[in-house]
């Protein structure tokens, strides 16, 4: 199996995130300062309440710190390694993708290599009570982020080498076929925000087609960890279980999900930004599509049962909950939802072909760090 050339390098380069201060691109931030020399990363988060935004502020904090302890190292190291000019640095701006004159001025200001375009409004069930924010961040936004692409080019500048960008397990709906494939047809979306996420791929396509712009989007699956989203099942069961509340375990506590801890998504986000989709020209004479789609996940299906079940485990190790808590009396097992499906995970052999890439951390190590971060942040 031959793994894609890496074709970007990302020492010494711009790259713009947006959605920074969420969940994996606070995390991925922190990745590229620590592990990429001389690089500059842009940060663009417009910080809105759709979740605690103290959370985001002390992701945005972590990185503060993390650029601080950087700084001090390289200037430690100056007068060692006097030829090296250029040291890591960490910006970060506050505003929206929906605002073009904004996404507009950072382009033209910092001229990102790399654009990893992280920033939409997530959420399902929230799609259906606020369908605004959607259209105006994963549809304008997300415009606004290839139209800036676009323009990288103008006057012959080297403009914009990758643009990686989320997209969504969300996508396939309720497709019955397991594992989901890249390759399986997704035109039939059951909410607003999987409509939104298939349509950053087709724009994406469209873009890549016309104006050469290497794109590459990521469905991502069901991501974990320290200071994740609170909107996300694991979160949620540890807030009701602290505070003495019951949870529903669907279907009988017979579905089966895929987790994938945050560390590992990052290092494959990381992977695939340097292996952008080859540019060719087609036999009508235009750019083949330099184009490419993955799913980013585990692709090791979980019982639901035994995934609370290790998580209570851990949030008792870690004193979030007593010892002698009594587990059963709190949780109740209900029939399917309705338009839920028993088991989804993502077919990530291509991922795995084409970068190397297989997640690595076993769900109870996960949890552990997820419950003493929990257990810090809110009783510490």
């Amino acid at each position: 199996m031959e793994m894609k050339k890496v074709n970007v390098k990302l020492e010494g380069k711009t790259i713009l995130v947006t959605g920074a201060a969420g969940f994996i691109g606070a995390n991925l931030v922190r990745e590229l300062l620590e592990t990429v020399p001389n690089v500059t990363v842009v940060g663009l988060d417009n910080c809105n309440d759709y979740y605690d935004v103290s959370l985001k502020e002390y992701r945005l904090k972590q990185l503060e710190e993390t650029a601080d302890v950087l700084d001090k190292d390289q200037e430690k190291n100056k007068e060692e390694d006097k030829a090296n000019k250029n040291k890591s640095q960490w910006i970060f701006l506050k505003g929206s993708i929906a605002d073009k004159a904004l996404v507009t001025s950072v382009f033209e200001t910092y001229r990102p290599a790399v654009v990893v375009n992280l920033a939409a409004q997530a959420g399902v069930r929230y799609s259906i009570t606020n369908p605004d924010a959607y259209i105006e961040s994963n549809l304008i936004g997300f415009y606004n982020i290839l139209e800036a692409c676009r323009h990288s080019y103008d006057g012959g500048a080297a403009g914009v080498e990758h643009l990686v960008y989320a997209s969504s397990s969300s996508v396939y709906g309720s497709n019955k076929k397991v594992p989901y494939s890249t390759d399986d047809p997704v035109d039939h979306p059951v909410s607003l925000y999987a409509a939104t996420k298939k349509s950053n791929e087709l724009l994406a396509h469209a873009y890549a087609k016309l104006y050469n712009i290497p794109s590459t989007g990521l469905r991502f699956f069901t991501v974990y960890g320290p200071a994740g989203r609170p909107d996300m099942a694991y979160f949620g069961f540890t807030d009701k279980l602290r505070r003495g509340e019951t949870i529903q375990i669907f279907n009988y506590g017979n579905c089966k999900r895929d987790f994938t801890y945050v560390d590992d998504i990052v290092e494959g986000v990381k992977r695939v930004m340097q292996g952008a989709p080859e540019k060719r020209t087609g036999e009508d004479g235009l750019p083949e599509p330099p184009y490419a789609v993955y799913n980013i996940g585990n692709s090791h299906p979980e019982n639901l049962l035994d995934f609370v079940e290790i998580l209570q485990d851990e949030l008792i190790r870690a004193g979030v909950l007593d010892n002698d808590y009594d587990f059963e009396a709190h949780k109740k097992l209900v029939a399917m939802q309705p338009g839920d499906v028993p088991v989804t995970y993502p077919d990530t052999s291509a991922l795995e072909r084409d970068f190397g890439f297989h997640p690595s951390t076993p769900l109870r190590e996960g949890l552990r760090k997820f419950a003493q971060w929990y257990r810090e942040f809110y009783l510490g």
